[in-house]
């Protein structure tokens, strides 16, 4: 099975790091609201992995 992968533009790459980031910040400072940070972490992965699988995403 081959994937082809696509580059993610550039917003979504960002999208995806501010998400990891902010996923980073509530695991050290404890101010997590909504999810923890776990699930924020995991949001900012599946968003990059379909910026890379989707094509123009």
């Amino acid at each position: 099975m081959q994937l082809h992968l696509s580059r993610p533009q550039n917003i979504t790459f960002f999208i995806a790091l501010i998400i990891a980031i902010l996923a980073l910040l509530m695991a050290v400072v404890p101010f997590s609201f909504l999810f923890a940070p776990v699930w924020w972490a995991l949001i900012a992965f599946t968003i990059l992995a379909l910026g890379n699988l989707l094509k123009g995403m």
